[in-house]
């Protein structure tokens, strides 16, 4: 009864994962921008609790009815956190936005924070998510993906708008080419540091990911659905838009089996090039 229930409420609003509600409105423009209102209703912010009150640190994905996907790097055995969904500012109440504690934290039992390789982690919520306009899981990317060299690519977050500027308080997002292993790997570029389950994309010295966004997802748009194709793991500490330094993200295809033993049982269901995760457990 609760599998047809959960199927029944996710139909009615968006007919699948990575199909919003309000699509995006995506461009070109180099640069980030205020992301359209609710258009990336996975995006979350992940907060912990520091002397009384809660403040952002990290984004993360919604990718189930109750997980969510973010960076290893992000989470801390000493802090409390909670995932607070359907959010465009974080200072403003907002209709629709909703407030979850989290039941469990799953850290990639690889997860090297020296070399950050492996930064990649689950964080289960203490309640299911019912979808709606506001929040919606993306879809994963199939095992293995890759890209081609200039995909166009999003990143999505509220963090800093640039090297020690302020952090966002309207959810801002910005066009990020995908970087090939090939040109990302070469010793100008990132060098070694770069593993073939990372995946880069940016580095024009222009836009990228900066502190705060860390965490949130790389958004592609492949076949008709957005994917969360990267998860934003580091960048150059010489600051936020360093030419040939582009953002470094997990590559989620590389950890799908992954995802699937260690935390989420979902149902997936293939019709008419839809797929559909709702979770069971």
């Amino acid at each position: 009864m609760f599998r047809f229930v959960c199927l029944i409420l996710l139909l009615g609003y968006a007919q699948s994962c990575g199909h919003p509600y309000f699509p995006p409105l995506v461009s070109r423009v180099v640069g980030g921008e205020d992301a359209r209102p609710h258009s990336w209703p996975w995006q979350i912010s992940l907060q912990y609790s520091r002397n009384g009150a809660w403040g952002h640190t990290c984004g993360g994905t919604l990718i189930a009815t109750n997980w969510v996907l973010t960076a290893a790097h992000c989470i801390s055995k000493s802090n409390t956190y909670r995932v607070v969904l359907g959010k465009q500012n974080l200072k403003q109440e907002e209709l629709g936005a909703v407030t979850v504690g989290v039941e469990k934290i799953i850290v990639h039992e690889r997860w090297i924070s020296l070399l950050v390789i492996n930064d990649i982690a689950l964080i289960k919520l203490a309640e299911h998510i019912v979808p709606s306009e506001t929040i919606q899981p993306a879809c994963l990317p199939p095992a293995g993906e890759l890209l081609p060299q200039g995909f166009p690519c999003y990143v999505t977050g509220w963090g800093r708008l640039w090297t020690n500027g302020p952090i966002s308080d309207d959810l801002q997002q910005a066009v990020l080419p995908i970087v090939d292993y090939a040109t990302c790997s070469q010793p100008a570029w990132w060098g070694s540091m770069v593993r073939k389950t990372m995946v880069c994309a940016g580095g024009d010295g222009v836009t990228s990911a900066c502190n705060g966004d860390s965490g949130g997802p790389l958004n592609c748009h492949h076949g008709d659905v957005w994917q969360v194709f990267g998860i934003v793991s580091f960048g150059s500490a010489e600051g936020c838009n360093t030419l040939n330094k582009p953002t470094v993200f997990t590559r989620v295809s590389a950890y799908i089996d992954w995802i699937h033993t260690v935390g989420v049982g979902m149902l997936e269901q293939s019709s008419g090039g839809l797929v559909w995760f709702l979770t069971m457990d």
